[in-house]
């Protein structure tokens, strides 16, 4: 039996070696029109940054030892031109310009997916690239070497995009994205992306959203990039990280048939619409387990699995069927994790499928041992049986591994319930007794049952609340801190002796800091005869991220390519001693609470440096400090730990506090440390 394979990587070469373990007696030839069949393709970024500093690094085998391994003839800067289906061979064009045909029994196609790079104006300048391959990042890492690139421009927010935006960043570069959807990482739902847009920020990353790129320009000081709104960027280099299309011209040209997504037509053994003829990778299409629907996936993992039951098939026959995959994804972005799988709520939206969300904040492990950092998760259900459509997480530490677990009962087409189910591993540093994915199950069941009703970031935003009591249960020193216009302050430990202040004739919306303590109060009310309660899902975090107003083109300095100097500190008063606090693990207003603490048993010109967790703790401090006098001198961040340090008020200082009359304009929105305590519970 003789295969032949065209193309390499995760699908190609990985279908190889398993049809040689399968047989010894089978002449397997493989052809790569590149020069490399197995390498890193994710790990390119991190070599373009330097985080991965030598390129020997990226090659999982080379050609040579690849077939010396498993006696597979490998023919590199070989492409395949034509596929004869029906004299079952293939016409090959090697590098010299040599044009030989090559039997087959069985064929397989794993042709991949090539870069979009939109025919703009001025798009072929030099500085401009695409990464995709190796030769990508030669072509880029050389240009890096000869050229000071000071200033890079991203076209696209997707995870590579944004896995290049930090590795330029980290090369020394001031980045901007450009993405024509008002977010970035399109896997995810808005709320969550606001999180991302919220840490690239604080990176000193500039969001160009809703901006669409109509050319591009050589100048004497490198390249402009032209927006069809009129703004204009000076870059260095560009990378164009739009997404990437099927490659499925030769399929096309041997006739066999395209999807309705325009890619590679397979059936459930993976096998074309020719006998003989199968495919895998990123230029096939393929019902997706969740709508049936046919759709693209170009992921590493499907890939592999792909190819090792096309090897199956193609040696023993179509025996093993192919489930489907549902996307699931992981990027790292600076110091956040972002990590999806299944369908977000605006999917589910798309294709008019019915749903529900619960949107959880909660820590990666136990909050009183060390190290324990925020992650947010949202997942969506039916609301007919809870089956899990899909989550959306975005954290530090441990992201990983509830993503996978969501990603399997997504699989298999389990619930909500199944999520309470799961027996987790824990011990204080790995987890906490009730996992964070246990806990986003329990909350769905809530609102499945109909014990907790719903209250959505966007009704919210959207809502006329004339009609409605909105609460804020919070404590009052957190409501006097900032509040939602509108609402009325009944802290949870006082609702039930206030109950005669929230009018009982009119629906009641509950808000706190994360949902905790809105749902506790949700139930004191409905047991007392309160009949239309609803609780604000994730609470004023997801809120605060969602109704955040980005930077607009208009607000960002003009670029100084790196040479601009910064701000010299003023040291009119220096301090006397600078103090350290480490309020690591507590969710917010817990830092807050404990910097104003500090702040009090300090004298004026001392300094105190705050460590925490929160991701809103720089901006909250910084809030404080403008209401209350004190210096804010500085923020860093790393690893999911922000630092600031502040200092105390001295030489005459004044608060500059907005008054009453400023509608909206709120300065510090958190919730308090009582959730956690509570959640122990």
């Amino acid at each position: 039996m003789k295969y032949v394979i065209i193309g390499g990587v995760a699908g190609g070469a990985t279908a190889a070696a398993r049809i040689r373990r399968n047989t010894e007696k089978a002449e397997i030839i493989l052809f790569e029109r590149g020069e490399y069949i197995s390498y890193a393709n994710c790990g390119l970024p991190y070599y373009i940054g330097g985080v991965i500093e030598e390129r020997e690094r990226l090659f999982v085998q080379t050609p040579e030892a690849f077939g010396k391994r498993f006696n597979i003839d490998v023919r590199t800067r070989s492409e395949v031109t034509g596929i004869d289906t029906a004299g079952k061979q293939v016409t090959v064009r090697t590098s010299e310009g040599r044009v030989y045909t090559e039997s087959y029994d069985k064929l397989l196609l794993s042709p991949g997916a090539s870069p979009v790079r939109p025919p703009l104006p001025g798009i072929e300048s030099r500085g401009i690239f695409t990464l995709r391959n190796v030769n990508d990042t030669d072509r880029i890492k050389q240009y890096m070497n000869e050229h000071a690139v000071k200033r890079a421009v991203i076209v696209g927010g997707g995870f590579i995009g944004l896995e290049m935006a930090e590795n330029l960043h980290h090369a020394g570069a001031e980045v901007s994205v450009v993405e024509m959807a008002d977010q970035v990482m399109g896997p995810i739902d808005y709320s969550m992306a606001a999180l991302v847009h919220e840490h690239l920020l604080q990176k000193g990353v500039k969001l160009y959203l809703k901006q669409a790129v109509e050319s591009f320009e050589e100048t004497s000081q490198g390249l402009a990039v032209h927006f069809k709104s009129g703004v204009r960027l000076e870059a260095d280099l560009v990378i164009l990280s739009i997404g990437v299309r099927a490659e499925t011209r030769l399929a096309e040209q041997a006739g066999l048939k395209l999807g309705e997504m325009k890619g590679i037509y397979v059936d459930e053994y993976l096998m074309t619409s020719q006998s003989d003829v199968y495919a895998v990778g990123d230029a096939i299409e393929y019902p997706h387990p969740i709508t049936g629907k046919p759709w693209l996936n170009f992921l590493a993992g499907p890939a592999n699995r792909q190819a090792r039951i096309v090897a199956d098939n193609m040696v023993f026959g179509n025996r093993i069927k192919y489930e489907g995959s549902v996307g699931t994804a992981i990027a790292k972005v600076f110091d956040m994790t972002v990590a999806s799988t299944g369908l977000p709520a605006k999917r589910l939206k798309q294709f008019q499928l019915p749903y529900l969300s619960a949107t959880i904040h909660s820590g990666s492990h136990a909050g009183y041992y060390p190290g324990s950092l925020q992650m947010d998760i949202k997942i969506t259900f039916s609301p007919e049986d809870g089956r899990l459509y899909g989550a959306q997480i975005v954290g530090y530490d441990g992201v990983d591994k509830r993503i996978d677990e969501y990603a399997l009962v997504v699989k298999r087409g389990g619930t909500v319930y199944d999520l309470t189910e799961l027996e987790h591993a824990y011990a204080p540093p790995f987890s906490s007794a009730k996992d964070p994915v246990a806990v986003s199950g329990y909350v769905a069941g809530n609102i499945l049952s109909g014990k907790m009703t719903p209250l959505y970031w966007r009704e919210l935003r959207d809502a006329d609340l004339s009609g409605v009591t909105l609460v804020d249960v919070r404590t009052a020193d957190e409501y006097a801190l900032g509040r939602i216009p509108g609402a009325v302050n009944v802290p949870l430990d006082d609702l039930r002796a206030r109950l005669s202040e929230i009018p009982a004739d009119k629906p009641v919306w509950l808000y706190c800091g994360v949902g905790l303590r809105g749902y506790l109060a949700s139930n004191i009310l409905k047991e007392n005869g309160y009949k239309e309660v609803r609780n604000l899902i994730g609470g004023l975090k997801t809120y605060k991220a969602a109704i955040a107003p980005l930077p607009s083109p208009e607000d960002y300095a003009p670029t100084c390519g790196g040479g601009c100097s910064a701000p010299k500190e003023n040291t009119e008063c220096r301090p006397a001693r600078v103090l350290k606090l480490d309020a690591c693990g507590l969710q917010c207003p817990g830092p807050v609470l404990k910097l104003k603490q500090h702040m009090d048993n300090l004298k004026p010109g001392e300094r105190l440096e705050v460590s925490a967790t929160d991701a809103g703790f720089p901006r909250d401090a910084e809030a404080w400090c403008r209401s209350t006098g004190n210096r804010f001198l500085s923020k860093t961040s790393g690893k999911g730990v922000y630092q600031v340090v502040v200092e105390k008020a001295a030489c005459g200082s004044a608060p500059s506090v907005p008054s009453e009359g400023d509608k909206g304009k709120t300065f510090i929105l958190f919730s308090d440390d009582l959730d956690k305590t509570l959640a122990t519970f």
